[in-house]
């Protein structure tokens, strides 16, 4: 490797990954780490879980021990942006500080949570949920008796949602379509979760939205529907996706479509420009199209891949996409990317506390999901993995073991 420096923007899970990954393959020149925050490296899906129930401290989310990441010997620059890529003289221009060369550049810049575009939806009391600044405010408005809105009917609205049930509140979920999470999930598991909140006391109104929020005599919030009909809370959660931050790389001249563009190794346009994890949009194998895989796989898994990539080592990056959710007591994780045209074939009862849902395409199983089923979907990974055909019926036979296939 003859780069000398390396300059990584974003100081997240993918960004962190890239940095550690440097220097375990045994990378010696220069580390520069930009991140907008105050805090090293950490993990974010405990955010929305034991962090904002108050149950884990936010310092529990780091992805190493402070003394661990001063070993690596990084130049960490926080609480600093990137303002511009100077691609010519291969630079990078903050917002404090001068600016810095890179020999490579690996942008882990992330996203930021989606707003609402309505009336009132910068009030006080209106939260979204990205950083651990967000989990310390929503999570002090969560105080039992108290009402939650929650806006989006996803992954992180359910999340709260749950957390907010356990914590003694009156949860109401608001989501524009006509089922839960139903950009990620068939219509069987929308249901399940559907199911699953309504019974434990949450609210569901599906396929509306909100047009205004505006605060009421009682200092809360009263949220307008499209429909007319008025919701009151204390507290409102919008949890309505992701916003690519490839502002830097678009104004750089870089290719981007909703993130940047870059390929299996993932370099951009620029070669000596990389890109991993919310940032980065890649043509999946899986999907059969190009995407932004938000998981937290895909930061650590991707922020690895560039970092060997900028070493000159050979990457191609195409992991199976694996998602999970904590919710109440149910543990769902989905492995592979399940689609409407796949045959779907259940094993176990839809209507116990752990099933599986397999789909297959001509014969062979290409993605796996379900409550509580760790075990099995451990070998329903296998079975995606290696392209397996199966035969529907045995599939779906619990007298059948998995290991058979």
């Amino acid at each position: 490797m003859n780069a000398e420096t390396i300059v990584i923007v974003g100081a997240g899970q993918a960004g962190g990954w890239a940095a550690q990954t440097l220097r375990s393959e045994g990378f010696r020149g220069s580390i520069i780490l930009v991140g907008s925050e105050p805090h090293r490296p950490y993990e974010r899906p405990p955010l929305s879980k034991a962090v904002l129930s108050g149950d884990a401290h936010a310092d529990t989310t780091s992805l190493v021990k402070p003394e661990a990441f001063d070993l690596l010997n990084i130049d960490w620059r926080p609480n600093v942006s990137a303002t511009a890529i100077d691609r010519s003289a291969k630079q990078l221009l903050l917002m404090h500080g001068a600016p810095v060369h890179y020999d490579k550049l690996i942008l882990c810049s992330g996203g930021r949570a989606r707003r609402l575009n309505i009336p009132g939806a910068d009030l006080p009391g209106v939260h979204t949920l990205r950083s651990i600044e967000d989990a310390a405010a929503l999570g002090a408005a969560l105080r039992p008796g108290r009402r939650l809105l929650v806006v989006g009917g996803g992954w992180i609205g359910l999340e709260v949602a749950a957390t907010a049930r356990k914590k003694g509140m009156d949860v109401t979920v608001v989501e524009a379509m006509g089922r839960l999470c139903e950009r990620t999930v068939p219509p069987g598991m929308s249901d399940y979760l559907l199911d699953l909140h309504t019974s434990h006391g949450v609210d569901v109104v599906l396929g509306a939205g909100v047009n205004q929020l505006a605060r009421n005599a009682q200092d809360g919030l009263t949220a307008t529907l499209g429909d007319g009909r008025e919701i009151d809370c204390d507290a409102v959660l919008v949890g309505v996706g992701l916003v690519a931050n490839d502002e830097l790389a678009r104004e750089a001249g870089l290719e981007c479509d909703g993130g940047v563009l870059v390929d299996a190794q993932c370099r951009s346009s620029d070669p000596d420009i990389l890109a991993a994890g919310d940032v980065a949009a890649w043509h999946c194998e899986w999907a059969g199209r190009r995407m932004r895989l938000e998981s937290w796989q895909n930061a650590q898994e991707q922020g690895i891949a560039a970092a060997r990539t900028a070493l000159g080592i050979a990457v191609n990056h195409q992991p199976l996409p694996w998602f999970w959710s904590d919710q109440y007591d149910v543990n769902l994780q989905i492995f592979g990317m399940p689609a409407l045209s796949h045959q779907m074939v259940v094993r176990g009862d839809r209507n116990s506390k752990s099933f599986v849902m397999f789909f297959l395409d001509e014969g062979k199983v290409v993605a796996a999901l379900g409550p509580n089923a760790a075990k099995d979907l451990r070998f329903a990974r296998r079975l995606i993995e290696r392209r397996t055909s199966v035969d529907p019926d045995r599939l779906a036979d619990t007298a059948v073991p998995l290991a058979k296939f």
